[in-house]
């Protein structure tokens, strides 16, 4: 794999460059603002929060969309991959690569039928350029003639990168290139970017990925941040700063408790003197005028000593709002995982020879597996080769065809969209509904926990954001009476944003029962203590 390498830079021979760029939502709110970049041929990886503004900026380095503000001027020919590419009916792959009629046109002319515009418009090199492009995603010798609505999800994907390598564009754009790909998707797709010659603009979560960067923007609430050399040079930087801004505001705090005790102890030392002042004054032994004066002067004096106190409150104040622009506004997710109870050599899951057959076809097994008490398990392979269907049998939603399961006890299966949950419903009906012992005040509690606190956990379903749904759905499988002792995960970062990504990897770390767990996010697996792995092929693929 070839070094990221942060020195390449775009000047002189810039693709995009974006001037004082700004981008709003439809209601107005800023999304970014003030950004100048120069995109040249080098790697560029793009990541934030969902929802702060990274498919907005790609759209907007693609010419699909114009700035709030500022300019962007593009100077090389854009190839754009969004997340999303629906077939339409009837389309083929070669209708997606866009070479239909190009290789109808070298048909005609070799049967004879060519006319003189398909004569001075053929393109020789088509047939080889096509073998190379879907060569180049992996998808060496595919049927050309094949309905593209007939290939997984990630093979559609990998189809439409290949459409775009035969334009031969300057700079490649890609909005999440790997999400639902497995790991032969994910390695061709890195595999790529690595011998790219031109520019790429890469929004990901895939820490892999992002490793072939040569530099990261990213987009907070700070603002955008540029940081050369890849992922792992960010996020070490990023946690070097966090730190520092941390202890900052630790000491802008120290100075706010500092600068009010010293106001306290004005307004004391002011209090005891006034008090001095009366009973000197009762016991009537000096003249009124005399003290009147010293009266006077006692108040100048205690006027000034707040007035001095109060400036240094308020300058260490000021500081201590500084400081907290400087650390992001976000509350951490800090998910409170309640215990199982299970026994490290308890047996919550057996499978003897099992399989599972449709229309007398097989599509999974035979499997054998025995998990142990607080085991975790990665299920991986490719796709079709029937991880989730395997989820499914273990969480007794599937019966098998041939082979034997027992199960300790209940398990709960969380998949990538976090079905369990009902679009139109709050995360209180939802917690309720599927904790049905549960009060009101226990539901509350329960979501509170996992940071759903008073309006929160009245939100609808349907607006939260993947991370918000995927917190939700732990929320309401292990908040209730009794947690399960295993959970089944299937893809559960695909629609994550990195930080969600890593609450998530803290949170299942601390999680004491079983985890089955199919990703290909070899970083989250690793993080989540997934070591054992179960390797599925496809059925008849030998």
């Amino acid at each position: 794999m070839p070094l990221p390498n942060p020195e390449r830079s775009p000047s002189g021979s810039a693709l995009a460059t974006l001037s004082g760029v700004a981008a709003r939502t439809p209601d107005g709110s800023p999304l970014f603002e003030n950004l100048t970049l120069a995109l040249g041929r080098e790697r560029t990886g793009i990541v934030g929060r969902n929802g702060a503004g990274k498919t907005t900026l790609l759209r907007l380095i693609a010419g699909l969309d114009q700035p709030s503000e500022g300019d962007v001027t593009i100077a090389g020919g854009i190839g754009w991959l969004s997340q999303r590419g629906d077939p339409g009916p009837g389309e083929t792959v070669a209708d997606t690569l866009a070479v239909a009629s190009g290789l109808a046109r070298l048909e005609r002319i070799v049967a004879g039928d060519g006319g003189a515009d398909d004569l001075a418009e053929a393109d020789w090199t088509l047939e080889d350029r096509i073998a190379e492009a879907l060569a180049d995603v992996g998808l060496t010798g595919l049927n050309l003639e094949r309905a593209t609505a007939s290939l997984s999800g990630g093979e559609q994907t990998r189809l439409r990168l290949a459409a775009l390598l035969l334009k031969a564009p300057d700079l490649l754009i890609l909005d999440e290139p790997s999400n639902h790909l497995d790991a032969e998707g994910r390695a061709a797709i890195a595999a790529l970017l690595g011998r790219w010659k031109g520019g790429a603009v890469v929004v990901s979560h895939d820490r892999a990925l992002l490793r072939q960067m040569d530099r990261i923007v990213e987009l907070s609430d700070l603002g955008v941040q540029v940081t050369g050399g890849n992922y792992d040079l960010y996020a070490e930087r990023k946690a070097a700063q966090r730190a520092a801004a941390e202890r900052e505001l630790e000491t802008a705090q120290r100075g706010v408790n500092a600068a009010r005790r010293e106001g306290r102890r004005v307004l004391e030392r002011k209090a005891r003197r006034d008090k001095a002042g009366r009973a000197f004054a009762a016991r009537g032994s000096e003249p009124k005028i005399l003290l009147g004066a010293r009266a006077e002067r006692a108040e100048l004096t205690g006027a000034r000593d707040r007035h001095i106190a109060e400036r240094r409150t308020a300058e260490a104040e000021t500081a201590l709002v500084a400081a907290r622009e400087r650390v992001e506004q976000t509350r951490a997710l800090d998910m409170a995982m309640p215990t199982t109870g299970l026994p490290a050599g308890r047996t919550v899951l057996m499978l003897d020879q099992v399989s599972v057959a449709v229309l007398g076809q097989t599509i999974l097994g035979p499997i054998s597996l025995r998990l142990r008490g607080p085991e975790r398990v990665a299920v991986t392979g490719p796709n079709g080769a029937g991880k989730s269907t395997l989820l499914r049998l273990v969480a007794g939603d599937l019966e098998p065809t041939t082979g034997r399961i027992e199960r300790a006890g209940p398990a709960a299966l969380l998949d990538q969209e976090a079905a369990i949950l009902q679009p139109d419903e709050t995360l209180i009906d939802a917690f309720r509904r599927l904790n049905p012992e549960a009060d009101l005040n226990a539901a509350q509690a329960a979501l509170a926990r996992f940071l759903f606190r008073n309006a929160a956990a009245r939100r609808v379903v349907g607006t939260l954001s993947g991370g918000e749904r995927l917190r939700g759905a732990l929320a309401c499988v292990l908040g209730g009476a009794t947690p399960p002792q295993m959970l089944l995960l299937d893809e559960p970062t695909n629609h994550l944003d990195l930080e969600s990504v890593m609450a998530v990897e803290t949170a299942l770390a601390a999680y004491d029962g079983a985890l089955v767990v199919v990703s290909h996010d070899s970083d989250f697996l690793g993080a989540v203590g997934a070591a054992r792995r179960i390797e599925l092929r496809p059925c008849g693929s030998g």
